[in-house]
């Protein structure tokens, strides 16, 4: 039998007593070194200390996002079946039944209470917060009525220019990918940046298409921003990039199909999907523009890779059909993986591992010294093999299909 949703819900609720008490340790903590130095200790004694406390608030921080995420999520449901926030079964939609889309707005809330939390200067992340912020609220509003396409988009592109004008996160530099001298966007920056965030965020609401899938990629690719930043002694960075895995840790218990569970008991919703296609898309470029880049600009292609290859591959299909790029259907991969047989958390899992992969060769190239080039030119490589896949979908799941009955 799947977990009552009741039993969630009291789970999350007990777990506050854990916070409790990390909360009553750094307390403790923090009253030790406001106290006068004991004979004998020395500044290692108290730095050490500072590091702990430090620690185990950025622990605390990631507990309660968890915790308030998962809690949320149980409180909003029943508001959300009363005031008509749910998905109904339509068109390319298969779920049965009324589905809450509240997953969004439980992380969203989860994230910026956690943030309070943390041990790390915020007043730089101020235009991630509010940017993220406009797309929660018009995803909302999308989630009750939907909205027109251009809205969303002018919503997206608000929100990029918050982050490349306000946020100083632009990108201007796109590496030696052809070789020779570093590619300067000079004044086409701010440009480039708008579309590749609005392509990031639209990737990432692509993926949202079966339940879980959208979530283990969210975390897969913070999990590698999280690696590369502290690898690259960007160690107040990794805090805030655990942060979003905890809520989407959380949201999992109630979108991913476990054994016995026919169907996701909430989904994120446009709201959800917008939310953490931004902070994916901040990170991305924010770890590979700054002088203390923590990974190159063509690797970040690499961990971001199975996302953007279906966006791009599915939209450069749908222009040779001479149909809309933008027109929802069911040719996506995972939606390929279905037809050849396999079950939701199947596809999940394939679609994960190809992405860890990808992720993790993008990252095993880039510390290994190879040039950018030549790692460009494999990505280019991998998407064109993508391309002729999907392009010949049928012979796809047909192999799928042979392979999966020779098992």
């Amino acid at each position: 039998m799947p977990v009552p949703q009741e039993t969630l819900s009291r789970f999350f609720w007990r777990k506050k007593q854990q916070i409790f008490k990390i909360g009553k340790r750094s307390f403790l903590l923090y009253s030790s070194i406001q106290q006068e130095p004991t004979p004998g200790s020395t500044k290692n004694d108290r730095s050490a200390t500072l590091i702990e406390l430090a620690e185990m608030q950025n622990l605390l921080a990631s507990v309660a996002g968890f915790l308030i995420t998962g809690a949320l999520i149980g409180i909003l449901q029943p508001l959300a079946m009363r005031i008509g926030l749910v998905d109904h079964p339509r068109g390319h939609k298969a779920h049965e039944g009324e589905i809450p889309l509240t997953g969004g707005i439980a992380m969203f809330c989860g994230f910026l209470f956690a943030v309070l939390l943390l041990d790390a200067p915020l007043s730089q992340y101020r235009p991630l917060f509010v940017g993220s912020g406009l797309l929660v609220i018009v995803g909302i509003l999308d989630d009750f009525h939907e909205l027109p396409a251009g809205t969303k988009f002018v919503a997206q592109i608000a929100a990029a220019l918050i982050m490349a004008l306000w946020g100083g996160i632009v990108i201007s530099d796109l590496g030696a990918i052809f070789g020779g001298e570093s590619i300067e966007l000079g004044v086409w920056s701010i440009p480039f940046t708008v579309f590749a965030v609005v392509g990031v965020i639209n990737a990432l609401n692509m993926a949202d298409g079966i339940d879980g899938l959208a979530g283990c990629l969210v975390i897969c690719t913070l999990g590698f921003l999280s690696l590369m930043a502290d690898l690259g002694g960007l160690s107040t960075t990794v805090p805030l990039l655990l942060l979003p895995i905890s809520v989407v840790a959380a949201f999992l218990l109630f979108n991913f199909r476990f054994p016995r569970s026919s169907q996701a008991r909430v989904f994120m919703g446009d709201a959800g999907s917008m939310f953490l296609g931004y902070i994916v898309a901040w990170f991305l470029v924010a770890l590979s523009q700054n002088p203390n880049a923590a990974i190159s600009p063509v690797t970040a292609l690499w961990i971001f890779a199975i996302p953007l290859l279906d966006t791009v591959s599915i939209m450069l299909r749908r222009i040779l059909k001479r149909r809309s790029p933008f027109l929802a259907d069911r040719e996506h991969f995972h939606h390929v993986l279905l037809a050849a047989g396999f079950n939701v958390p199947t596809a999940v899992a394939m679609i994960l591992a190809l992405s860890v992969a990808a992720a993790g060769a993008g990252v095993t190239a880039q510390t290994a010294g190879a040039p950018d080039w030549l790692v460009f030119a494999g990505f280019l490589a991998l998407f064109s093999l993508y391309f002729w896949g999907m392009r010949h979908a049928f012979r796809v799941v047909k192999t799928l299909d042979a392979w999966k009955t020779q098992r």
